[in-house]
This record gives structure tokens, sequence and C-alpha cells, in this order.
């Protein structure tokens, strides 16, 4: 059950993030993944300039396959924590449960991700959790009221697939009533300091970046265009919260 960024918190495209099996961590050397070979890269990086991009990459997805295991288990077990403690994930899951919706641990799939997102959704599978690109809980957790939007959404309204504008206003609303925006985040972690219309900059940079990756979606300028069109009725529509949470 999008986002991009961050990985805006979530896929780029809602409708194609289906999860894939919980893979097995490939046996592999754990001498060659030290903090040295870490360092080593990033001196490369900002030192000398240099960037292999590709080893680079190669490098960190590698790490990331010897940790799955671990990586999946921590975002279960915070999963769990949230949909007991969490104030805005048990709100979202009550209203999902009101409009004939169920998400619990068995739809809510916490997997390895390659692209940079922190979590997706699908109408058929549910709710995608990237178990290797959280910083932390409360990461978690804004991911997860972000993606039981889209859900409520999709129960709620008729969203069409391929209607930008409508993608484009679950975008905005996710962004908006998730609690992602918020000052503290994006003054700790995003490095935006502006304090006049902080929280509505921030909706419209992560909601052009998901519509940026989506089909049909030329170019910046143009995903910016959709986001544009809807904004007014989307950014002030605050259901099913009474006013935005956080």
């Amino acid at each position: 059950m999008s986002k991009q960024e961050d990985a805006p918190d979530g896929v780029p495209n809602s409708a194609s993030a289906k999860p894939s099996p919980r893979p097995e961590a490939p046996k592999l050397d754990p001498v060659y993944y030290t903090w040295s070979s870490t360092f080593s890269i990033l001196m490369g990086r900002y030192v000398t300039g240099n960037r292999d991009v590709p080893l680079e990459r190669k490098y960190f997805e590698e790490m990331d396959a010897t940790k799955a295991e671990s990586y999946c288990k921590r975002c279960e077990t915070s999963r769990d924590y949230l949909l007991q403690y969490s104030p805005i994930v048990k709100f979202m899951k009550d209203e999902v449960a009101k409009l004939g919706g169920d998400l619990n641990g068995q739809n809510i799939h916490c997997r390895m991700c390659t692209a940079e997102q922190s979590g997706g959704f699908h109408v058929d599978h549910g709710i995608m959790l990237c178990a290797n690109k959280f910083r932390n809980r409360g990461h978690q957790e804004d991911t997860m009221a972000h993606e039981m939007v889209h859900a409520w959404d999709h129960l709620k309204f008729k969203v069409e697939d391929n209607n930008l504008r409508h993608q484009a206003c679950l975008e905005i609303r996710a962004s908006t009533l998730s609690g992602e925006c918020r000052f503290t985040r994006e003054f700790f972690t995003k490095n935006q300091w502006r304090i006049t219309e902080q929280l509505q900059n921030c909706v419209r940079r992560r909601a052009t970046l998901s519509m940026m990756a989506r089909p049909g979606v030329k170019d910046d300028v143009h995903a910016a265009k959709i986001v544009n069109e809807v904004w007014d009725s989307c950014f002030n529509d605050t259901r099913p919260f009474d006013e935005i949470y956080r």
C-alpha cells in the first residue's frame, strides 16, 4: 500500500509496488565488509572527488544483502510495535477498518529495496516497507502513516491509476497528513531551514518527486504543473483527520 525521496517515503508508482519474497542473506566474506572499506569509499567521494558509482552502489547493495535478515526482523518488530502503540498508525488502522479494510502484520510486508524509497502501497498486496532504508523507528512510523493514508484514499475515493491528477492528489495528502513534513524532521534530516511555509514546500517537493517517476510524466516541470493543478483542494483536505495531525 507511494513515495520517493528517502527513501518521499514511498515508491514513485504506488500501483506497482508488489512486495517480493523475503530474500535469504548470501554467504559473503565478512572481512571485506568493514568500516575501513566504507571509509575508503567515502574518502574517495568527498576528499579526492573520485566517485566510482557502479562500484559504490555494488558495495552498499552487498552490505545490505549480508544484513537482510536482521534488517527485516528489526522492521517487523517495529511494525508490530507501531501497530499497537503509535497514535497515528493506530488511528489510520481504525479508519481503514471503518471503510472495510484491514491493515495488519500479514499485509504490511518488510522487504529489502534497491531503489531510493522507503515504502510503497498496492491495492491488491498491501503495504511494503523498505527494511534497509529506515534511519530509526520514527522514520518507519512516518512511512507506515504515509502508506496508510494511501490505503484509506483508495477505499474512500474512486482512484484512477492512470489519472495523473488523482495520483498527484494522493501524494499531496499522504505527505501532508503522515507527519513526514513536520518542521523537526525537515530541519534535522533534510537541512530544510525555511521557517515560513515549510510544510507547503516540503509537501510540494515530495509530491513532485513522486510524480516524476510515474509513466506519462515528462519531467520535473510537468510533474510540478500537475501538483499545482490539484494543490488547493488536496492540501486542504485533511480527512480522516479533523486537522493536520503533526
